[in-house]
């Protein structure tokens, strides 16, 4: 390998292990290909680009051998692929269907035909790149969207930087929407110039082919790490985006902001289904938002179609200023510029529309640019909104690279529209599953980290909201935080420590879920303890110690709750998690029980606080929850069995007794009922009581 080639791979590296490849087949190295490619995403962004191999297999019906194009699904991310997120077709119905197209006008109805080519009945649906892979005369083909070619792509000169870059191994075909036509093009260009060994689209990304699966993977890392030594050599020294106007706040105070900021901008995203927030202040973001240049390339776009389609037709560049550090004056302002923006994407939809074009859809921004801070996404869930940031961060990735060496070009606004409301990908949303109950919620869990807490938070990440936990034990919160975490992704459990008795620390908890995920929309105050001693035993310190974290705990945790519902202005729900105890009296327990009847009376004056901005305040009483709750452990359980006269083995048999109903209670019957109180089934519910207790006539509350 010559210097020049060893310089060519310092960027990315070969991963490709030939022991481990040696005994596959050519379908199993496509997916070893495609993951070891979606691994890195300076080589493709997650869900984009697309892979294949054309295989020889038998044909189920005759036995006989037939060439079988394997290709990326419809929707499917190359770097989590898996086997059956391939979709796989006959090469010679494929070659066939080009006696159906009946041209430009009518290459949309292609897709219909690609079901009529599929082999053995696989399952999985074929994406709009299918054929861009079926007519490239060579057995292996990648599709990438390096920021580093989309620079070039982007490019106002991109053809005449393909040649400067890779003379004639790399060619270039202008823009064009994906589908069949493109597919043509890219047989013709290959037919046209048999030693290429790839092809630059405009405004688009890369493709590169091999009749060898490592060849083709390393030709693709060849191709992308020489146009990444290009932009270094080029851009070295240059200030990025016309150089910085604005300087960075601290990393609290911007934690800050965007903590006050995102409740704000979620209240008015969150009209039509609740938005999920996300807040990125890299490196890479805060050059982008601190530059001169920022807000000039901002209006022009993506150019990207995956980038876009991701973060739509520009950011809105919210008017803040961190050398005044005008946070009110925007949050004022923030009605305006929202409306305005919406007034723009109408008026945009409006120039750009067809007669057959799908209805309007959301006219909010996704990216919200903010100077000194760094960069706000929303969307419908926490992984799209993170997602949709990643895609931004190439994008302005792509615009630096270009902005360098040549002149960035958004993509056209009448082609962003064509594809953006394209009939296609209209059916795809429209295929979507149902969104769940909690889709789009995010909701604080106090005591997160013992049974009733876990289980309501799995209770609720089951209907698809996202749960912050908090509790004062960080080991037992890290326990539950990955049990929780395995089975419903990283994306959507964050955890805090929090002591609910010192108000800095439920400040700071509020800060830490508004960034994490915009808002909030549901308090499960759950957090507590348990006492138990005849009234001469009961120490002033264990009376206090009671009324603080069960009475004053809850209120701190309410108030600041309050604040950011009142904010946001979508409504919300509390619940309380209290006890049966609030409403029975027990037999020495009187700090414990006189603790929980405070509970469920602040519960009702906030019901009567909140109606007015649709907040719901609802109360969950349990009773002898003894399996998985924490307040169990130690001397309560002790005090407990000495007080009915009883051991520890025999204690759930006599409380299960006692009720009417003669059942166990346990913690998922108390999440049921938090759930109840959450979601939309009790939406003219509020200052209400549930007893989850097995029954207690003393505890009726009526």
């Amino acid at each position: 390998m010559t210097s020049v080639d060893q310089r060519l791979h310092a960027c990315l590296q070969s991963q490709w292990d030939d022991t481990l490849a040696q005994d596959m087949s050519e379908s199993e190295k496509l997916l070893y290909r495609s993951n070891l490619l979606g691994s890195d995403k300076r080589i493709t962004n997650y869900g984009g680009g697309n892979t294949s191999a054309k295989v020889m297999q038998p044909d189920p019906l005759t036995g006989s051998d037939t060439e079988v194009l394997w290709v990326k699904g419809s929707g499917g991310d190359v770097g989590s692929i898996k086997m059956d997120g391939f979709s796989t077709l006959y090469m010679d119905k494929l070659r066939a269907l080009k006696g159906k197209y009946r041209g430009l006008a009518f290459e949309d109805e292609m897709v219909g035909f690609l079901p009529h080519c599929t082999f053995n009945l696989n399952p999985r649906a074929a994406s709009i790149d299918t054929p861009l892979h079926a007519y490239v005369p060579k057995a292996h083909v990648d599709h990438m969207h390096p920021d580093a070619i989309i620079a070039i792509a982007a490019s106002k000169n991109s053809r005449e930087l393909t040649r400067q870059i890779f003379g004639d191994q790399i060619g270039w075909l202008p823009w064009k929407k994906p589908g069949y036509e493109l597919g043509l093009w890219l047989e013709k260009f290959c037919l046209e110039n048999p030693d290429a060994k790839g092809v630059v689209l405009e405004s688009h990304g890369l493709f590169t082919w091999a009749d060898d699966a490592k060849e083709c993977y390393e030709l693709t890392l060849q191709i992308i790490n020489r146009a990444i030594n290009f932009f270094d050599a080029e851009t070295k020294g240059k200030p990025a985006f016309g150089g910085a106007v604005h300087t960075s706040l601290s990393p609290d105070a911007r934690r800050a902001v965007a903590a006050e900021m995102m409740p704000a901008i979620r209240g008015f995203v969150s009209g039509n289904q609740h938005m999920v927030g996300h807040f990125d202040d890299s490196d890479a973001v805060l050059e982008f938002v601190n530059a001169r240049n920022m807000p000039d390339l901002a209006a022009l776009g993506t150019s990207c179609p995956d980038h876009f389609l991701r973060t739509k037709i520009r950011p809105l560049v919210v008017a803040f200023d961190p050398a005044r550090e005008n946070l009110d004056e925007v949050l004022t302002g923030l009605p305006d510029q929202i409306a305005a923006y919406r007034d723009d994407y109408a008026a945009y939809y409006d120039r750009c529309k067809h007669a057959d074009s799908p209805a309007i859809r959301d006219p909010n921004a996704v990216v919200y640019l903010v100077p000194g801070v760094g960069m706000i996404t929303f969307a419908k869930d926490k992984a799209t909104a993170r997602i949709s940031g990643e895609f931004y961060v190439n994008a302005i990735n792509v615009m630096r690279g270009a902005s360098c060496v040549s002149e960035y070009c958004g993509l056209p606004e009448q082609e962003a529209f064509d594809i953006e409301y394209w009939l296609l990908e209209e059916a795809k949303l429209q295929r979507m599953p149902k969104p769940k109950s909690l889709a789009g919620r995010v909701a604080l869990v106090t005591g997160g980290a013992g049974g009733i807490g876990m289980a309501t938070a799995e209770r609720y990440l089951s209907e698809g909201a996202c749960v912050m936990l908090a509790d004062i034990d960080q080991d037992g919160l890290a326990s539950t935080a990955s049990a929780l975490s395995g089975s419903y992704g990283n994306d959507v459990v964050r955890t805090v420590q929090m002591n609910v008795t010192d108000e800095a620390a439920v400040a700071a908890a509020y800060i830490n879920l508004s960034v994490e995920f915009g808002g909030i929309d549901i308090l499960v105050s759950n957090a507590g303890i348990a006492s138990s001693a005849p009234i001469e035993d009961t120490s002033l310190e264990l009376w206090n110690r009671n009324m603080s974290i069960l009475s004053t705990g809850y209120f701190l945790v309410s108030r600041a709750a309050f604040g950011i519902l009142r904010t946001q202005g979508i409504g919300g729900s509390i619940v309380f998690v209290a006890s049966k105890n609030g409403l029975a009296a027990s037999p020495n327990a009187a700090a414990y029980c006189t603790a929980k009847a405070s509970e469920i009376h602040l519960a009702r004056c906030l019901a009567l606080e909140g109606a007015d901005a649709g907040i719901r305040v609802n109360v969950v009483n349990p009773d002898a929850v003894l399996r998985g709750s924490r307040i169990w452990e130690g001397e309560w359980l002790d005090q407990r069995a000495s007080t009915y006269g009883t051991d520890k083995d025999g204690l759930e048999e006599m409380y299960r007794q006692r009720s009417m109903l003669k059942r166990s209670v346990f913690p998922e019957d108390i999440a049921e009922a938090a759930y109840f109180f959450a979601s939309d089934k009790s939406a003219k519910s509020t200052g209400n009581i549930i007893n989850v207790d097995a029954g207690n006539k003393e505890a009726f509350t009526r």
